[in-house]
């Protein structure tokens, strides 16, 4: 196969993609690029760096709105630096009930994905608007989707059950679990980290970015996460509210004459640090803020995934080693220190100069649960998964 493959990951305000040769099947060192359109809809902005990390391109995107014209510029920049595109692969953030395993994108596949829009409305349809737009450039573009639901679906039943009426588990409502490609990464490089042993151990991986959860992992398979039917469970997030007792919902809705699409706005749009804060989404801002309202929303933050933390060990039996990654938990030092002195109580021990440095070891040498920080990289599991799809495809032709 030649020419390259476009990986792409589109957020709610934003299109992240990553450029690899596909003269073998991906690995770090054959990403030619990486970049990221953000601020869509207000001050948009293109940045590519090459596979050295050098940046190459950093400039307004006047009159971008939304992810449609934001890969148009994306792909005009491939067009510009020679590249011949040959196959796109997408993070799709929910994969639904039966998908295990990543798949080609076709009709039917698309009309699955469609009809799942309301469980993940923030990527959903940003993903899908990227995927139709490629079709539109170029309807014979292989195009392949991985799902961030995929990773979780060998979890134990009672780890996924509700414990609503039978038939509504018979009908897909369960919990699913996301950010699996993430963790699927994570998970597939803690030997590298950890030793061939450790790894087979029992592990927490927190995914702390703008999108929050936790993984428990033993021998590196998802046993049990803390987003389930949706992507708002769990700790508060930049702007999610995380877990919320149902009956507040109710209350808003039957009391308070707020609308369903009212409710939306809030869980999904202005809560989590924004909503506590008042403020500011962004960790970096509150942590540099003397603002009262700064430190309750990264105090209930931190202590939100302290109790999450002690949930996983349970559904564990115990904890060998904790993985911090995603922004937050790659670059947030404090964040870090605070949330490793609240699970002393497992036995993890943060060496301060360890994490002031980033790791990857970040626990005391004698710290009977080790803690590390593990960058992720998404864009690699997809680039690979996209690679096995189509080259299965070709193997049965």
């Amino acid at each position: 196969m030649s020419g390259v493959l476009l990986v792409l990951n589109a957020g709610s305000s934003s299109l992240k993609f990553a450029i690899y040769a596909l003269v073998d099947r991906p690995a770090p060192g054959n990403r030619l690029f990486a970049g990221h359109c953000d601020g869509l809809g207000d001050g948009a902005r293109l940045r590519v760096r090459g596979g050295d990390g050098r940046m190459l391109v950093d400039a307004p995107l006047p009159g971008v709105g939304d992810h449609a014209q934001a890969l148009d510029r994306v792909l005009a920049w491939v067009d510009e630096s020679g590249l011949t595109l040959a196959a796109a692969g997408h993070r799709v953030v929910h994969g639904g009930a039966h998908r295990r395993a990543p798949a080609r994108l076709d009709a039917p596949l698309l009309a699955e994905l469609q009809a799942l829009v309301p469980l993940a409305p923030l990527h959903q349809p940003a993903a899908l608007a990227a995927i139709a737009a490629l079709a539109d450039r170029d309807p014979a573009l292989a195009q392949t989707a991985s799902f961030d639901t995929a990773f979780h679906h060998d979890q134990p039943a009672v780890a996924t059950a509700f414990a609503l009426p039978r038939r509504l588990g018979a009908q897909g409502i369960r919990r699913y679990g996301f950010h699996g490609l993430s963790y699927d990464y994570i998970a597939g490089v803690l030997p590298d980290y950890l030793g061939t042993r450790a790894a087979e151990g029992r592990v927490i991986v927190a995914h702390l970015g703008a999108g929050v959860s936790l993984c428990a992992l033993q021998a590196r398979r998802s046993i049990a996460t803390t987003m389930g039917f949706t992507a708002l469970d769990g700790p508060p997030m930049a702007r999610r509210c995380g877990t919320i007792d149902p009956g507040v919902l109710l209350y808003l809705l039957q009391q308070r004459g707020m609308t369903a699409a009212d409710v939306s706005t809030m869980l999904y749009e202005q809560s989590g640090l924004l909503g506590v804060s008042g403020l500011s989404d962004d960790m970096r801002v509150l942590l540099a803020s003397a603002d009262p309202r700064a430190a309750e929303a990264i105090d209930l933050f931190v202590y939100r995934i302290g109790r999450e933390i002690g949930s996983l060990a349970a559904a564990l039996g115990g904890v060998d080693a904790v993985v911090f990654t995603a922004g937050i938990g790659e670059h947030a030092v404090e964040v870090r220190r605070r949330i490793g002195a609240g699970a002393a109580w497992l036995g993890v021990e943060i060496d301060d100069d360890a994490n002031a440095a980033g790791g990857p070891r970040i626990s005391r040498p004698h710290s009977r649960v080790s803690a590390w920080v593990i960058p992720t990289d998404e864009d690699l599991v997809v680039a690979r998964q996209a690679w096995d799809v189509l080259h299965a495809d070709l193997a049965s032709a």
